[in-house]
């Protein structure tokens, strides 16, 4: 996700590098290569002109203080920039009605149905809200089909009426059907078309008006660069939407539609695509997007993905058998596990700060504990409770059982007991006041 212009902006900033205090002709040559990094991203050139007559009104004239280099404070500037442009604060969706109402709108092939079924996901899973999914496409061959696939996967209903073609009709039969049965949100899922056509604004517009939605989500595919913005704007000039979806940000996307579209249609980006599962969905902070754009990595969300697989029941019992030196490879298994259902691996590493360019070559996939998976469910219960029995025998037999080598072997066991060695640092007083934290944070 925008590697391209982290390299670029990096490259920039270290023209600063050096300089005892900032100049307008350092500032200059430092800002046109920053223009030239958010051009190459596909940002339009009114806004990249924009963005860097702010920086550069903010950046002369400032003192550099003694512990802060005139990089560091280029970074600073151009941080706060970058919040500003992609909006500022982040935007909750809004959840108020009886029930609320969802409009999902785009063209097709952006990903609309796919996020319909991630948002209900998400508001099923993380608000405990009870969702109704609407499929109220009716054009696109085996769009119901697919809908409802995704309904069956995520376990949330979908209302569809095969015999009708009358999306306005199938959206207010919907809407009732939510409130006779207690749906708390209703989430509509729209036809598409694969460009913008007075047709299709008339018939999304109908339905806009007959169900009137408290929230109208405009997805778009963030791949499509400043045609994106352009089709944005042009929806809204009808819709008058509330936010903005930005979908496939994991992929090879260049990034000027997140850094470009709140400046267009002056509405709200709230929530990224970030894969194909149905929980790859997040929220959208614009501090932490311009955190990982400057490579500052994203921590905060490292905790909160971390958090939503803290269980602190589980957690006073491991921290026991750690303190007993009884963490065995069953324990070491349950965390890989729960490390897993945070997410993809290398989008986690690249959260961490300064990693996200270390691991940028790196073949990282979700695939990559399974070798160590293979080996500990090839020993036997003995062998994971008691590390310790582990002779030349046993090894050759987990190996052989596994697929793997001995060396494999070995070198898992030399990683088990080096964390081994870590946990049971972390029952000293520092271990235990940052678990306190930790709960601290998961009741906050």
């Amino acid at each position: 996700m925008f590697e391209g212009l982290s390299d670029k902006l990096d490259k920039a900033f270290k023209v600063l590098k050096g300089h005892g205090y900032i100049t307008e002709i350092n500032v200059a040559e430092t800002l046109k290569d920053v223009r030239k990094a958010l051009l190459d991203a596909d940002v339009s050139y009114k806004i990249a002109k924009q963005f860097t007559d702010d920086i550069k009104e903010k950046a002369l004239g400032q003192n550099v203080l003694t512990a802060v280099s005139p990089g560091q404070l280029m970074v600073k500037i151009v941080h706060d920039e970058l919040v500003d442009l992609m909006g500022g604060a982040q935007s909750e969706i809004n959840l108020k009605g009886d029930p609320a109402i969802v409009l999902i709108a785009g063209l097709q092939g952006s990903g609309k149905t796919t996020f319909a079924a991630k948002l209900a996901n998400h508001l099923k899973t993380k608000r405990n809200k009870k969702v109704l999914l609407v499929a109220g496409d009716v054009y696109r061959p085996a769009a119901i089909d697919q809908i409802q696939v995704l309904g069956e996967q995520i376990g949330v209903q979908v209302f569809t009426e095969a015999e009708s073609k009358e999306p306005v009709k199938i959206a207010k039969n919907a809407v009732k059907y939510a409130r006779e049965f207690g749906f708390q949100m209703v989430i509509v899922d729209t036809a598409g078309r694969l460009a913008v056509d007075e047709e299709m604004m008339k018939e999304i517009a109908a339905i806009k008006q007959a169900v009137n939605p408290q929230e109208i989500l405009f997805v778009v595919d963030s791949m499509t660069g400043q045609d994106a913005v352009n089709t944005a704007k042009a929806f809204n000039d009808m819709l008058d939407y509330s936010g903005v979806v930005l979908t496939k940000l994991d992929g090879d996307t260049r990034g000027g539609a997140a850094l470009s579209i709140k400046s267009v249609v002056n509405k709200p980006i709230k929530f990224i695509g970030i894969g194909e599962k149905m929980d790859a969905i997040d929220v959208f902070y614009p501090a932490r997007m311009a955190d990982r754009i400057l490579g500052m990595g994203d921590i905060v969300s490292l905790v909160e993905k971390a958090q939503e697989q803290y269980d602190e029941e589980e957690a006073k019992q491991l921290q026991k058998k750690i303190a007993k030196n009884q963490f065995d490879f069953n324990d070491f298994l349950s965390q890989i596990k729960q490390i897993k259902k945070m997410g993809n691996v290398k989008d986690l590493m690249g959260m961490i700060p300064g990693m996200g360019k270390a691991i940028r070559n790196l073949d990282i996939d979700d695939n990559a504990f399974k070798g160590i998976e293979a080996i500990i469910h090839s020993m036997t219960p003995l062998e994971r409770s008691d590390p310790t029995v582990m002779n030349g025998s046993r090894r050759k037999r987990i190996a052989e059982g596994s697929g793997s080598t001995i060396q494999d072997v070995n070198r898992l066991l030399k990683q088990f007991e080096d964390t081994r060695k870590m946990m049971r640092m972390m029952t000293t007083s520092k271990g235990r006041n940052m678990a306190q934290m930790m709960r601290n944070m998961k009741k906050n």
